[in-house]
C-alpha cells in the first residue's frame, strides 16, 4: 500500500487555504452506491422509527434469549415509555441515562426516549461508581433506567447527581415465565445481583403500565436537536460526551444504508447478530438503527464474553449478518463448536472498533466462507467514516473507502496534507461529525479544524485509489532510536504465530534506544516460550521493531466492547521489571 510521494501528487491538491481534498475514492465505489446522500430524507430519528414500525409491523424486531418483540409491539411499548417520561415532566432535551446490556428493555427505552423528544445518555453498566458519577453529573441526566445487576453502583452515587427518577429492571423482566427462571438463577444461584438501596425506584413493567394509560404527545423535533450524548470510553482520560444531533445519526444511517443496499437480497429477511452492546455507538448505529430500517431482526446477545453460550445461540438462528471486534471474532474461531455451525445464510460480516488482524480474518474466511469486511469510525463520527466494499473477495488490510458525503484528509502535525502513501493523521469531514463535546468548548477546539475536519488521533495512509489503512493511534506510537514503531503492525505479525491467542505491544523506557517494545501475550499453546516469540519476530520484522521482552498473561485488559486497552498495559509496564 505504500506509494512514493511523487505518485499522484497532482491528483490530490493539498489543503492550504481550507480547500477540500479531491475525492479520488469515488471511482472505486461499488455499483449503485451514490457519491452523496440527502440528509433531509428524514426530519428526525422519530420519523425513521415510525416509518420502520409501520412498514414492518408484524416482523420480529428484537430477539433476546428466545423471546421476540415485533416492530408493532416495539411501537406500542416505546410509546408507553415515552408517555411515562412526559408524564413525570420530561421535556425536549431532558437527558435520560440508559444503563443496560443487550436486553429487550434497551430498545424500548431508547426509542421511547427519542420519541418523547428527550436525549439519550448511554451508560456502560460495568462502570465503577467514580465513572458513573462523572457521567451522570456531567450529562445532567434526570432519569435513569438500570438493570438491577448494576443498581448497587447507582445507589452509591445517586444522591450526588441530578437524577430524580430511577427505573429498575431485571434481565428476565420481559421474558415471561422463562424470565422468572432467569432471575432466580441470577439471584440465588449465580448471586449476580448485589444488594442495593433505591427506595423511590419504579419497575420497568410499572412504567409501561403507567405509560399505556397516557397518550404520547408529539413534540417538534428537527435536525439540530440532540439525540445522544454519547460518551467516549475514557481510555485516554476523562470521558467526554459527544453531542450527536438527529442530523448526525440520520446522515450516518443513510450513508451506511446506501453502502449496504446494492449487496442485500431484498427477497430475504435479514437477521443480524448483535453481540456488541447497543449502548456502544458501533452497535447502536450499525445494528440497531440501520438494520431496523431494513426490517431486520436484531438477535441480542446479553453476554458475548460467554463464548460457549454465544455459539449455542448462533446454532439456533439462521443469521444473515454479524458485527463485532477483532477479539470477538478471534474468540469465536478458536471455539471448536463454532466451526460446526451452518453459515449458509451468512452474507455480511463487519468488523470495527479496533484493527482486524489478518490472521483472524483468514481463519474466519476458512471457517465460514465469508469475508470479514473492515470498517472504521469513532464515537465523534456517529460512527462510520470508511467502509470496505461489501463484495470484497478477501481481507485487504485496509479500513476501506470514505463513505458517501464524507471527506478524509491525512495531515501532518502542522495541519498540512501529506502525499499519498505517506502516514498522516486521519481527519474527517461530513454530516455525521458531531456538533462538539458537551460543555467542553476547549476540548472541541482541540479536535476540530478551522475548515471543519475532525482530527481523529489515528495515523493512517491513503493509496492512489483512495483506500485508507490504519497505522496506529498517534499516542500509541513507540519511538525506537528515532524510528516510528506502530503496535498494530507488531500485533498483526505476532498474532500469526500458531501459539498465540491474543497479544498487545506497548512502549517501555530504554536507556539505549529511548523506548523499546514490550509484548504481552495470551497463549494458545501452553508450551510457547518467550524465545519462540522472539525468534518468530526476528524472522518477520526488522530488528528495531522486535520486542525487547515478552510477558505472558492469562488475559489482557479490554474495554466494554472487547478492545484491548494498551493504556492499562503501559501503566502495568511501569510497575514491572524486565520481561521474561
Amino acid at each position: 500500500m505504500r506509494e512514493g510521494a511523487s505518485l499522484v501528487a497532482q491528483r490530490r491538491p493539498v489543503d492550504r487555504e481550507g480547500s477540500d481534498v479531491e475525492k479520488i475514492w469515488l471511482k472505486q465505489y461499488p455499483a449503485g452506491v451514490p457519491a452523496e446522500i440527502d440528509v433531509n430524507e428524514y426530519a428526525s430519528l422519530r420519523d425513521v422509527f415510525e416509518e420502520s414500525v409501520a412498514k414492518y409491523a408484524v416482523r420480529p424486531a428484537f430477539t433476546c434469549m428466545g423471546k421476540s418483540i415485533s416492530f408493532g409491539e416495539l411501537d406500542t411499548l416505546s410509546a408507553a415509555f415515552g408517555a411515562w417520561l412526559q408524564g413525570i415532566g420530561g421535556v425536549k432535551g431532558t437527558r435520560v441515562a440508559l444503563m443496560m446490556p443487550n436486553i429487550l428493555q434497551y430498545p424500548i427505552a431508547l426509542f421511547g426516549t427519542l420519541r418523547a423528544g428527550c436525549t439519550v445518555v448511554n451508560v456502560n453498566p460495568l462502570y465503577t461508581a467514580r465513572e458513573l458519577e462523572h457521567q451522570l453529573i456531567d450529562s445532567g441526566a434526570e432519569v435513569i433506567v438500570v438493570v438491577e445487576n448494576f443498581a448497587h453502583t447507582l445507589s452509591e452515587v445517586l444522591a450526588r447527581t441530578k437524577v430524580r427518577h430511577v427505573v429498575v429492571t431485571s434481565i428476565g423482566e420481559l421474558l415471561g415465565l422463562k424470565g422468572v427462571l432467569v432471575n432466580l438463577v441470577l439471584r440465588r444461584i449465580k448471586k449476580m445481583i448485589p444488594r442495593y438501596s433505591l427506595p423511590s425506584a419504579i419497575r420497568m413493567s410499572d412504567v409501561i403500565a403507567d405509560g399505556r394509560k397516557r397518550g404520547l404527545q408529539r413534540v417538534p423535533l428537527a435536525h439540530d436537536d440532540i439525540a445522544f450524548l454519547q460518551y467516549t470510553g475514557g481510555t485516554t482520560g476523562v470521558a467526554k460526551g459527544a453531542i450527536l444531533l438527529h442530523r448526525n445519526i440520520i446522515a450516518n444511517l443513510l450513508q451506511a444504508r446506501a453502502w449496504l443496499r446494492p449487496v442485500l437480497d431484498t427477497t430475504q429477511r435479514e437477521v443480524i447478530i448483535t453481540p456488541l452492546p447497543l449502548y456502544h455507538i458501533f452497535s447502536l448505529t450499525a445494528n440497531c438503527l440501520i438494520f431496523m430500517t431494513l426490517g431486520a431482526e436484531n438477535v441480542l446477545i446479553p453476554n458475548p464474553r460467554d463464548i460457549p453460550g454465544f455459539v449455542k445461540t448462533l446454532r439456533k438462528v439462521r443469521f444473515t449478518a454479524i458485527t463485532g471486534v477483532n477479539t470477538l471474532f478471534n474468540a469465536l474461531v478458536n471455539n471448536p463448536n463454532f466451526a460446526r455451525l451452518s453459515f449458509k445464510s451468512l452474507r455480511l460480516v463487519l468488523g470495527g472498533g479496533m484493527a482486524v488482524q489478518e490472521s483472524v480474518a483468514k481463519r474466519w474466511k476458512e471457517i465460514t466462507g465469508v469475508t470479514l469486511v473492515e470498517a472504521y469510525g469513532l464515537t465523534e463520527t456517529s460512527p462510520a467514516a470508511t467502509i470496505n466494499p461489501l463484495n470484497l473477495v478477501d481481507y485487504n488490510g485496509s479500513i476501506g473507502l470514505p463513505i458517501p458525503s464524507t471527506l478524509v484528509a491525512l495531515r501532518d502535525d502542522a495541519g498540512k496534507d501529506v502525499p499519498l502513501g505517506q502516514p498522516g493523521e486521519i481527519c474527517i469531514k461530513g454530516p455525521q461529525v458531531m456538533a462538539g463535546y458537551w460543555n467542553r468548548p476547549d476540548e472541541t477546539a482541540k479536535v476540530m479544524t478551522a475548515d471543519g475536519y475532525f482530527m481523529t488521533g489515528d495515523i493512517g495512509v491513503m493509496d492512489e485509489r483512495g483506500y485508507v489503512r490504519i497505522v496506529d493511534r498517534k499516542k500509541d506510537m513507540i519511538l525506537v532510536s528515532g524510528f516510528n514503531v506502530y503496535p498494530n503492525e507488531i500485533e498483526g505479525v505476532v498474532a500469526g504465530h500458531p501459539g498465540v491467542l491474543e497479544c498487545a505491544a506497548v512502549g517501555v523506557p530504554d536507556k539505549k534506544s529511548g523506548e523499546a517494545v514490550r509484548l504481552y501475550i495470551v497463549k494458545k499453546d501452553p508450551a510457547l516460550t518467550a524465545e519462540d516469540v522472539m525468534k518468530y519476530c526476528r524472522e518477520h520484522m526488522t530488528g528495531y521493531k522486535c520486542p525487547r521482552d515478552v510477558m505472558f498473561r492469562v488475559e489482557l485488559p479490554k474495554s466494554n466492547v472487547g478492545k484491548i486497552l494498551r493504556r492499562e498495559l503501559r501503566d502495568l509496564a511501569k510497575k514491572e521489571g524486565p520481561g521474561q
